[in-house]
């Protein structure tokens, strides 16, 4: 494989924000930095950001911030300056992982420097489109546009079949390629002093079953379903302990929520977490990883947990359930509270299950990101070959034409910006040709003017006064730094 590979990674969110999207980025950018070539990554203007220490650039571009709204800074993704940047980076092909901002101002990238351009589909759209507009007509047209953005593109990527089959739904008809995201985590446990430290602050006692759910506090994450299950598990007197470790938009309606069915004394809150070890402390203390979720394309969560040997509960037919066999690399429930609540009061009894589980978790599940990667830059490669052969459609579409005209400008207008500064280089540098010939020749005329008044002074045998000396001098100096003040004043 090649170790030349450049690559421009963009995206609607990066650190200090955080998801799984992020984290994916964040793992292209490294591994492929490290082992496979250069990466830039390109996202949206934040001023909580610091990006000093990454070991590959990290170009902001303008945005409006919406965090109250959305959680993200929206971009602007149409930015001359930018476009000029990237353009001069030489990039092999250009990887959006947002359909959104990111990948127009991938297609305006494109269209300036001849590359080919692919999307990964991480995200049920539809959802948030749901979520953000309330008119059934304009969540249509949302919609279409969304999918005329993601067709404009080379290749299309989804991190799993049922991501491909909802980009269906929406009214995608290209090809798609399923390239599954990998697990930062290594095979195996933390220490069991981290894990102490980590989550010692909750009661956690010994011999008593402890559920987990790791991801952002959205009722669509199926969280409803893991309450009410909990509330009717407790009913039968079996006794637990359920840890939810993150943050999100809905999480006080969540706490509130667990506060109304009496789950307090045994349902606990922590706070997001970004240090992975500490994260990987909290898979290795559970005996049960709960993800009832049907939003989510892939269930990054879901491998984490098998990395740790902690088997999950999953929707059967879910993105996140597949791969997983029931019984054998996890366990698979209807969706709904009873049928979650039933398998849990089955498991509780069953620890010995729980942890044959969770080693078939490991087994079947784990695929660590240094492999995801390379499985991408192979791909990469294939997509370069086929761009270059002309083997990819032609985009001549509405939004195509509308984006080569904003890039063409976009083009035509930096042309312009260097043209001018170009002309003021020229003039600048003619200026100060000028000043320097004009100040040698007033030291030259002063030298003169010197050597004149001391063959004056031998002929007539005496010396001028040294003060009308001085000051004669210093005249001439103060003219001098006077002119060159005034031809400095054009530079």
């Amino acid at each position: 494989m090649s170790d030349n590979l450049n690559i421009c990674l963009i995206n609607d969110s990066f650190p200090p924000e955080i998801d799984g999207v992020v984290n994916a980025v964040m793992n292209y950018a490294e591994i492929i930095t490290r082992q496979y070539g250069k990466t830039t990554v390109v996202t949206p203007y934040n001023a909580a950001a610091d990006d000093s220490a990454y070991p590959f650039p990290v170009l902001r571009y303008p945005s409006v911030d919406l965090t109250k709204l959305v959680g993200y800074h929206a971009g602007f993704p149409f930015t001359p300056e930018v476009q000029k940047k990237l353009a001069a980076e030489r990039f092999s092909l250009i990887h959006s992982h947002c359909p959104i901002s990111s990948t127009m101002l991938a297609r305006s990238l494109r269209d300036s420097i001849n590359v080919p351009l692919v999307l990964t589909y991480h995200t049920k759209f539809d959802i948030d489109i749901a979520n953000a507009i309330s008119s059934k007509l304009l969540q249509e047209q949302a919609k279409h546009l969304l999918v005329q953005n993601i067709a404009a593109c080379d290749e299309v990527w989804t991190v799993s079949r049922g991501a491909g089959e909802n980009l269906r739904s929406l009214g995608y008809e290209g090809d798609w390629l399923v390239m599954p995201n990998g697990v930062d985590f290594p095979k195996g446990r933390v220490s069991d002093e981290l894990i102490a430290e980590v989550t010692g602050g909750f009661d956690l006692p010994d011999n008593m079953p402890v559920f987990l759910f790791v991801g952002r506090m959205m009722w669509y994450k199926g969280i409803r379903i893991i309450l009410d299950a909990l509330k009717t598990l407790r009913e039968t007197g079996q006794a637990f302990r359920m840890v939810f470790v993150g943050g999100g938009g809905d999480k006080e309606e969540i706490v509130a929520y667990a506060e109304n069915l009496g789950l307090t004394d045994v349902v606990f809150f922590a706070e997001p977490i970004r240090d992975r070890e500490r994260i990987r402390a909290w898979y290795c203390r559970a005996d049960l990883f709960l993800f009832p979720s049907t939003f989510d394309t892939n269930g990054l969560v879901v491998r984490e947990a098998a990395a740790c040997s902690l088997a999950s509960v999953l929707i059967a037919g879910s993105c996140a359930a597949e791969d997983v066999e029931d019984g054998v690399s996890g366990f698979l429930i209807e969706e709904n509270a009873a049928s979650m609540a039933a398998k849990l009061e089955e498991l509780c009894k069953q620890p010995e299950t729980l942890r044959a589980v969770g080693e078939g978790a490991l087994r079947h599940l784990y695929l660590s990101w240094e492999d995801a990667v390379a499985n991408a830059c192979r791909r990469y490669e294939v997509v370069i070959d086929n761009y270059r052969a002309g083997k990819y459609p032609v985009h001549a579409g509405l939004t195509d034409e509308l984006i080569h005209n904003i890039a063409q400008a976009m083009d035509g207008y930096n042309q312009s910006r260097d043209r001018q500064k170009a002309r003021m280089r020229e003039l600048t540098d003619n200026y100060r040709k000028l000043r320097d010939e004009v100040m040698a020749e007033g030291q030259r005329r002063l030298e003169q003017m010197q050597l004149a008044s001391d063959r004056s002074d031998r002929e007539s045998g005496q010396a001028r006064p040294t003060e009308e000396l001085r000051a004669r001098e210093q005249q001439l100096r103060s003219w001098f730094d006077e002119l060159t003040r005034y031809l400095d004043r054009f530079m």
